[in-house]
């Protein structure tokens, strides 16, 4: 038997093994010293066989595969062994045995489901695990920020290839109105009363719900506008409400499940505390248009928004804002169906929806961005409209920072703080005013806030004529 035979490769102690490995490896920094170009001429063809090396691993990796994985170079061991020869001459061979780490895998955790990876199935406690809760997708989910980001990249890529977008839709005062029963006043019984003539009308509108003591009112022309715009937008639920009530109008609406299937997003999914965000919602933000009644939970999205002009069926809901005028419940009344809130804001999603596929830009969809589709149609409202405001704003209040103010310019007004022949408005709540005055004297447009707010909410200019400015207490 040769020495080779009997070398500790070919041994049964793997600890003999490892022992010899290791000196080995130690030997490779101990071996007689080399010329520069022999050290240069061994890098090149070690650097030429981790690339091949690489490149093989590439090909045999799932391309869709995102996490990180951790590779141990190959390492060539060379060493001579001096063989007697039959005829008494000794030889030397040269033996060569090439170590491969065996690939490991580390696991990133994309995501868990009650504390248990979905990648690998390991336990981690919850201060340990990072990422974003998708509670409303499956119990207990959690996703990684990576995670997160290579989900969204896939589904918008997807969703372009069907040309379309995402909408974020709030529910209360937005697609429908709701009332506790037990704050229905005389005024709106006949709501209640099976045997009221009104009651054929309402019929496909007006829901009672004993479970939850309360009774919804779905606002006019939705159903329309949930089967118009889901063939242009991918839909998401998403309330302040707690999930059970988010579940139960969603049946409401969308009792086949064809439009929003599991995206419901109630008060528990919220990252942020009486604040909405696009942080759990699994769409890319470039691609997102959100339509709500409230412009405040929606701080760090507000270029996504279309704020919603608020719907006050019921008696409750007029008292809840302090409003004092009568309810359209309490009129016998309701919005229409063909000019109405959700008929124009359908028009202007269907516009967004054009302007961001329009082939003359191109198929580099993935490049634009739907907010600034939004911008621009916003900004031609107003489009070449100058406003001066007469006691509108507070005293020393800084007019630039006033809520109407930035409503004018994002409509594509210009406005300032003094009159000139510029001017095409005088926005004021009262007629007797210098500036009131010298927008009758001048022949320009004088009207009452309303028509800046109706303008905001309608996407359209409005006919100032319907906006009248109101004689005052106090002038000056």
């Amino acid at each position: 038997m040769s020495r080779i035979d009997d070398s500790p490769v070919n041994s049964s102690s793997s600890d003999d093994f490892a022992a010899f490995l290791d000196a080995e490896l130690d030997s490779v920094s101990d071996s007689s010293p080399q010329s520069e170009e022999e050290v240069e001429e061994e890098e090149e063809q070690e650097e030429e066989v981790a690339e091949e090396e690489d490149e093989e691993d590439d090909d045999g990796d799932d391309e869709n595969c995102k996490y990180p994985i951790e590779r141990t170079k190959r390492r060539k061991i060379s060493f001579s062994e001096s063989t007697q020869e039959p005829n008494g001459s000794t030889s030397h061979t040269e033996q060569e045995i090439i170590l491969e780490s065996v690939k490991e895998d580390i696991c990133a955790h994309p995501g868990f489901i009650g504390g248990m990876c979905i990648k690998c199935g390991e336990k981690m406690d919850t201060d340990n695990q990072s990422g974003v809760a998708f509670g409303y997708i499956h119990k207990d989910l959690r996703l990684a920020n990576d995670e997160i980001a290579r989900l969204r990249d896939r589904d918008l890529k997807n969703l372009l290839r069907h040309k379309k977008l995402y909408l974020v839709l709030d529910l209360d005062h937005t697609l429908l109105n709701s009332s506790r029963m037990s704050d229905i006043i005389q005024e709106e019984g006949y709501l209640m009363n099976q045997n009221d003539p009104v009651q054929d009308a309402l019929k496909d509108s007006l829901f009672k719900l004993p479970s939850m003591h309360m009774v919804t009112k779905l606002r006019p022309f939705v159903r329309t506008f949930l089967k118009e715009a889901s063939k242009l937008f991918e839909m998401y639920i998403y309330t302040m409400g707690e999930r059970s009530y988010a579940l139960e109008m969603a049946n409401l609406l969308d009792p086949g499940r064809v439009y929003f299937d599991s995206r419901i997003i109630a008060q528990g999914d919220c990252t942020q505390r009486h604040q909405k965000g696009l942080d759990v919602v699994l769409g890319q933000e470039s691609a997102v248009l959100i339509l709500d009644d409230t412009e405040p939970v929606w701080v760090k999205h507000k270029d996504n928004l279309i704020l919603m002009e608020r719907y006050h069926f019921f008696a409750s809901s007029c008292r809840q804002f302090g409003y004092r005028s009568k309810s359209l419940s309490e009129l016998r009344s309701d919005e229409s169906d063909v000019d109405g809130a959700l008929a124009t804001v359908l028009k202007v999603l269907k516009q967004v929806h054009s302007m961001f596929f329009d082939p003359e830009l191109g198929e580099d969809f993935e490049g634009r961005d739907a907010r600034q589709m939004l911008r621009a149609v916003r900004s031609g409202i107003l489009k070449g409209c100058k406003i001066v405001f007469s006691r509108v704003f507070p005293t020393k209040f800084q007019a630039e920072n006033h809520q109407l103010w930035m409503v004018a310019e994002r409509l594509g007004a210009t406005c300032a703080t003094e009159v000139d022949s510029t001017v095409t408005h005088v926005i004021s709540t009262d007629i007797g005013t210098e500036k009131s005055r010298w927008a009758v004297q001048e022949k320009k447009f004088l009207v009452e806030p309303l028509w800046l707010e109706a303008a905001n909410f309608r996407w359209e200019r409005q006919p100032e004529e319907k906006f009248p400015v109101k004689e005052g207490k106090d002038k000056h």
